[in-house]
């Protein structure tokens, strides 16, 4: 059975609480596979308007549509092994934000991803990775190098770390983004998830003010006040 999706979210937070209330069904194994008929795809075959950007790993079990729960032109998806980030990613998550007028991105990783155990292993033992491999590697070892200098151990805590420097990173780079953030047109998320458990939890979000388990606060809550990191926009509900 497929059932329409309330009429489409049209700011983040809306966006964002849209996402999460996808996953606790999957999780739970109570999805309703939304947007996913025949009629859905006759109304989305000449436009698109989804409602998130999300920028997630290759890895074949994390499969956007179906860990949210959603359907037919819901998310306009970008993924690359180890959510690695160049030109062509930016550029597909500046059209999903100016062009297409997504509210939300988010930046997706997941626990046993085998871009940032790979990088591990090329950090630790200095070999280099085999043919276009290699690419990715270098752009995921800035992730591992900060978090080892941190004193990080565990492979959750890597696996954050790379999911919030990967923020920084499309908000750095992307002024179109930064500028959309802090107009508060556009919010940015970074979220992990557990294969096992099938859930999410938020470990960073710009434009948001949210806590760490992955639940939106009330909407009235005010943002934390802190300094932006150097090179970094300065938006509301940075972390």
């Amino acid at each position: 059975m497929s059932d329409a999706s309330p009429v489409a979210p049209a700011t983040p937070r809306e966006a964002f609480d849209l996402l999460t209330a996808g996953n606790r069904r999957f999780a739970a194994a109570t999805p309703r596979h939304p947007n996913q008929d025949a009629v859905r795809r006759a109304d989305t075959a000449s436009a698109q308007h989804p409602h998130a950007v999300l920028l997630g790993c290759s890895d074949s079990r994390l499969a956007a549509e179906i860990i949210f729960d959603q359907g037919l032109g819901d998310l306009f998806v970008v993924r690359t092994a180890g959510h690695a980030v160049g030109p062509e990613v930016l550029g597909s998550i500046e059209y999903g934000v100016s062009v297409l007028g997504c509210p939300l991105v988010v930046v997706l990783g997941h626990d046993a991803c085998g871009a940032v155990a790979a990088t591990r292993a090329a950090v630790r033992d200095g070999a280099p990775a085999p043919g276009y491999l290699r690419d990715v590697i270098e752009r995921v070892t800035p992730s591992v190098l900060a978090a080892q200098a941190a004193g990080v151990s565990e492979e959750d805590e890597f696996i954050a770390t790379h999911v919030r420097h990967t923020v920084d990173l499309v908000m750095d780079r992307s002024q179109e983004l930064a500028d959309r953030v802090a107009s508060g047109r556009t919010a940015v998320v970074g979220l992990t998830y557990r294969l096992a458990e099938g859930t999410v939890r938020t470990v960073t979000s710009r434009g948001l003010d949210l806590p760490a388990d992955g639940t939106a606060m009330p909407a009235t809550a005010s943002a934390p006040t802190s300094a932006p990191a150097p090179g970094t926009a300065s938006v509301p509900g940075h972390r």
